[in-house]
């Protein structure tokens, strides 16, 4: 186990709900590790196992520890989670002793004293203060998207990240399409050899069932209780930075990595439509605008589709050279003229072999002293995007990426009552 530190819960002893609250009390704790040793953590030698400790135990969290516990260069050390009952089931699940099982909104600060690294698997409204205290704190991080809900959280994991590679410390998010041999090769084919020639147009759609229905339970004419809103997270818009940023992201990371800059402006439109409790909505429909005249329509659901297809998280992209067209878990493949022609393949396992190739990387780089942490500035563009197309969804207007920067409103979870 990585040697006691002193630990940034002194400084947020009296921390308040709120994350302006928080990264007062994470900007502390940063001044207390400033004068920390530059060296690796123990346990991060060549070969060695890294103590890695859970925060968030909700179903993909104890799931993707178990995933590094398969790696076999992990041991889960300590896990932190807001219920006692969620932290209890993956401690047992995964061998954690009971005193390192922490809970409390803050519980993730007593976690921080016992490990090397952290993996951060809570509802996105939570991570850049989660992140940001991991770093302060010395340990690498492993890091689920979506990054953040707001401009201020973004900006936050980004400073985060460069922090942590000044400090010899890793910095991964978990994007399993940016590891997928078919996507990289045909990405590599648009960039590197003109594949599709000159961008005319695209699609990113993001069509899928509701995953919440069993949470439906915690909300009452769309009141929940502050508790039943940590429950239920992906049903509340602060929480989880609503569908387009959840898990619309997906998509609209795809479309960023295609693009390879970020769009000029967005319009768009949504609401609630046909799920009956909750804040989010589930359904968007926005138009982003790209240099030189090119324009990429989106459009997500999370409902029944009566059977209609195509379903699933799928982007198309149309050049006057050839066709990019994906699918998560499906074809990647493209069409074109003479040998632009890629034709690719599909990933049915994606989801789970994207993590355990994104652990190892996070093991490489760890044990390897490699510290570029190069998926940060993508993944913070493509958090940007999806809050640029739910800002123009909400406010039924057109905005500009240039204006969307120079927003400073932070949601607030508003989470008075729970258990610090």
């Amino acid at each position: 186990m990585s040697q006691s530190r002193k630990s940034p819960e002194a400084a947020a002893t009296n921390l308040s709900l709120t994350r302006r609250g928080f990264m007062a009390g994470a900007g502390a704790a940063a001044v207390s590790f400033a004068m920390m040793e530059p060296a690796l953590v123990r346990g991060s030698a060549a070969n060695a196992k890294i103590n890695l400790g859970l925060i968030g135990c909700g179903g993909r969290g104890t799931w993707i520890a178990k995933l590094f516990q398969q790696h076999g260069g992990y041991n889960i050390a300590a896990v932190a989670d807001y219920f006692q009952e969620r932290v209890d089931d993956a401690g047992k699940q995964l061998e954690v002793p009971e005193a390192n099982r922490f809970t409390g909104l803050n519980g993730y600060l007593k976690l921080l004293e016992k490990v090397d690294a952290v993996a951060i698997i809570s509802p996105p409204y939570f991570h850049p203060e989660q992140a940001a205290a991991a770093v302060a704190a010395g340990k690498h991080v492993y890091l689920a998207k979506p990054i953040a809900v707001d401009v201020p959280g973004c900006q936050s994991i980004g400073d985060s990240g460069k922090k942590a590679a000044a400090n010899k410390r890793c910095f991964l998010v978990d994007f399993q399409t940016r590891v997928d041999p078919f996507y990289m090769e045909a990405l590599r084919r648009v960039h590197e050899e003109k594949a599709l020639g000159i961008f005319a147009f695209g699609e990113a759609t993001y069509h899928a069932p509701d995953p919440f229905t069993s949470k439906y339970k915690y909300w009452q004419n769309d009141q929940a209780s502050a508790e039943g809103r940590l429950h239920a997270w992906g049903l509340d818009k602060v929480l989880s930075g609503d569908i387009i940023t959840e898990q619309n992201i997906h998509t609209l990371d795809v479309m960023n990595w295609i693009m390879g800059e970020p769009p000029l402006w967005a319009v768009g439109t949504g609401g609630r439509k046909f799920r009956p409790v909750g804040t989010c909505y589930d359904t968007f429909s926005v138009l982003f605008q790209y240099a030189n005249n090119v324009g990429i329509t989106f459009s997500s659901r999370q409902s029944d589709g009566f059977g209609t297809q195509p379903d699933g998280i799928r982007n198309r992209m149309f050049g006057t050279e050839g066709t990019l067209e994906t699918e998560y878990g499906g074809t990647v493949i493209i069409r074109g003229k003479g040998n632009h022609f890629y034709r690719g393949g599909s990933s049915p396992k994606i989801y789970e072999d994207g993590a355990v190739a994104n652990i190892k990387a996070f093991h490489d780089n760890v044990t390897g002293g490699k510290f570029d942490n190069l998926t940060v500035e993508p993944s913070v563009r493509s958090n940007l995007i999806t809050i640029l197309g739910r800002t123009a969804a909400y406010e039924k207007r057109m905005v500009t990426w240039e204006d969307l920067l120079k927003s400073n409103e932070k949601l607030d979870a508003n989470l008075k009552g729970v258990k610090a």
